[in-house]
């Protein structure tokens, strides 16, 4: 099935002034992407033998703003040293271990608009795949937004604080969670290492509601052994056969707790263990959290780290991470000019 985005569907969100992102045939995408991104020994992570075109990399968890627009950003801050124009074609420039092919884009602005013009951007690029919204989940006006940004079939979940989720299940408050299962839309989860235990709380609650774990839960990642209690929690939600987990924003983690994080896999390797274990092969999905990410190094750094784990799960385990999973968790629509 072919996405295109009719008048219709598209007229809540049309704008005076069209996204900067030129249109983009998917497949032409695909044979440049190949053809130039900077690729960095490609036998580390796959028999030398097998075709490198075939691997579609979707990066799940990408921020895109543009703090020039009329009233700014709510984030990044003016000091930040991403506080600048950051679009779908910057993230293409980046140099990169493979070839990224694809991005979901999580809206981190709290402006329901800001979800709009994220769809702008989307609207005449096929790199973007799907958007997670911000929506005031728990407010008198969440299902009128559900409602409106749903008719757009780009428009593939929302993301919100695991203290809001604590919060609605203690009150045992679920309509506004059976509503995004209703509209075959996702939950992503964002807090720290306790996430994981309050994702395992809700995914029995609402069996249909697919929940995307964000950054392994934000554990500290250091040389010690992981946190008991966040390897507990990461096993209690892999239970649930509708909870899905990024390994992403890594390097990140480590650059917070430890002075010049190694570049070299074994040094995360015991928490991806945990992770994959848990979830096995078939729910874990590859993101990055750039450009928030730069804070812990480079993109082809925080890529190679994980792609090398992958790739010792074999091939078909790293088609799996690297774009199958999150279209299940996603249930994006292939776009016009997709390969």
């Amino acid at each position: 099935m072919v996405l295109e985005l009719s008048n219709t569907k598209m007229a809540s969100f049309d704008r005076k002034k069209k996204p900067m992102t030129p249109r983009i045939n998917r497949r032409t995408w695909l044979a440049y992407s190949v053809a130039t991104v900077g690729v960095v020994n490609p036998a580390r992570i796959c028999s030398a033998t097998e075709p490198r075109e075939d691997l579609d990399i979707i990066d799940c968890h990408t921020h895109f703003f543009d703090p020039t627009r009329p009233g700014g950003v709510p984030w990044p801050a003016k000091d930040s040293p991403i506080y600048k124009p950051t679009l779908p074609m910057h993230l293409r420039e980046l140099k990169q271990f493979r070839p990224v092919t694809g991005t979901v884009i999580v809206e981190a602005s709290p402006r329901v608009e800001d979800n709009a013009w994220l769809l702008d951007v989307a609207r005449d690029d096929p790199f973007v795949v799907g958007i997670v919204g911000n929506l005031p989940i728990g407010t008198p006006g969440f299902e009128a937004l559900v409602e409106r940004f749903a008719a757009n079939p780009l428009f593939r979940g929302i993301r919100v604080s695991s203290k809001v989720v604590d919060g609605l299940v203690t009150q045992n408050e679920l309509a506004d969670f059976e509503l995004l299962a209703d509209h075959d839309l996702a939950l992503d989860v964002n807090g720290g290492p306790e996430t994981p235990g309050i994702v395992a709380k809700l995914a029995p609650l609402v069996k249909n509601l697919r929940i995307v774990q964000n950054h392994i839960g934000n554990v500290p990642i250091t040389a010690a052994t992981p946190p008991a209690d966040w390897q507990a929690g990461i096993r209690a939600a892999a239970q649930h056969s509708n909870v899905f987990c990024k390994i992403s924003a890594l390097v990140e983690s480590a650059s917070n707790h430890t002075d010049n994080p190694p570049d070299d896999l074994n040094f995360y390797r015991p928490y991806i263990d945990v992770v994959w274990n848990a979830f096995g092969d078939d729910r874990v999905i590859f993101g990055s959290n750039w450009p928030d990410s730069v804070r812990g190094g480079s993109y082809e750094k925080l890529q190679r780290i994980v792609m090398e784990y992958a790739a010792e799960k074999g091939t078909e385990a790293t088609k799996k991470f690297c774009s199958l999973n999150a279209k299940k968790a996603y249930k994006w629509v292939e776009r016009r000019g997709r390969g």
